[in-house]
C-alpha cells in the first residue's frame, strides 16, 4: 500500500480533461442571449437599429457588409431595409472555406435565401464581391477594449487582419459586455453598438 497521493490508484485516478474557459463562456453568454425575453429583445433591436443607421449615416457608408441574425443575435433587417432604401449596397458573409477569410455576397433585402452549409442564409444567387469597407459584426461578447468573443471559427478575425481594415461596428446586447484577456490574434473593433449606446 502507498499513502503518497501523488501516485495514481488505476484509470479513475488520471487527471480531468483541462476544460476550456473560452468554450465555457462562449456557452453561458449563448445561453444569457437566448434568455432574453421578446418584448425587451424587440425594444433592444429598435435601438440598436437607430444607432446603426446614424453610425453609418456619419461615416457615409455607401457599401456595407451586413449579417444574418441567427442564434439570438440582434435582429437589424429593419436598419438594412433602410439602408438599401437610402442607396447604400449591402453584402452578407459567406463562407466558402474553412480556416480562411469571409467572402461577401451582394444582397437586396427581399430577394430569395437559401441556406449554406453551416446553415446561415444567403442570397440563393451568389454574387461574390470584394470585401466592404465598412461591416456590421455580430459579438457574442465584447469587453472594454472593443474585443469581441464570436463562436471560435476565426472568421471575422481573418477577415479584419489583411490592411487597409474595414470600418467595423460591433453589434451587442449591453448584458453581453465581460471582462476577458484578448489574444495576439483579436482586432479590437472601432466601435460596439448596443441598445445602451455606442462604446
Amino acid at each position: 500500500m502507498n499513502s503518497d497521493s501523488r501516485i495514481p490508484r488505476g484509470a479513475d485516478a488520471q487527471a480531468a480533461p483541462a476544460t476550456n474557459p473560452k468554450a465555457d463562456l462562449r456557452k453561458r453568454l449563448l445561453n444569457a442571449r437566448l434568455a432574453i425575453g421578446d418584448d425587451s429583445r424587440a425594444l433592444w433591436n429598435g435601438e440598436i437599429c437607430a444607432r446603426a443607421l446614424a453610425w453609418c449615416a456619419v461615416r457615409e457608408v455607401t457599401v456595407l457588409g451586413v449579417y444574418w441574425p441567427l442564434r439570438g443575435e440582434p435582429d437589424l433587417r429593419p436598419a438594412y431595409t433602410e439602408l438599401a432604401a437610402r442607396g447604400v449596397r449591402l453584402a452578407l458573409p459567406v463562407v466558402l472555406e474553412k480556416d480562411a477569410p469571409l467572402a461577401f455576397a451582394d444582397w437586396i433585402p427581399g430577394e430569395a435565401m437559401v441556406r449554406d452549409g453551416m446553415g446561415v442564409a444567403v442570397p440563393s444567387r451568389l454574387r461574390i464581391v470584394a470585401r466592404p469597407p465598412a461591416l456590421l459584426v455580430p459579438c457574442l461578447g465584447f469587453n472594454g477594449e472593443r474585443l469581441r468573443l464570436g463562436y471560435g471559427g476565426g472568421f471575422y478575425d481573418r477577415t479584419l487582419a489583411p490592411a487597409p481594415r474595414p470600418a467595423t461596428l460591433g453589434v451587442a446586447y449591453a448584458c453581453l459586455a465581460l471582462d476577458f484577456a484578448g489574444d495576439a490574434h483579436d482586432i479590437a473593433l472601432d466601435n460596439i453598438v448596443t441598445e445602451a449606446g455606442v462604446l
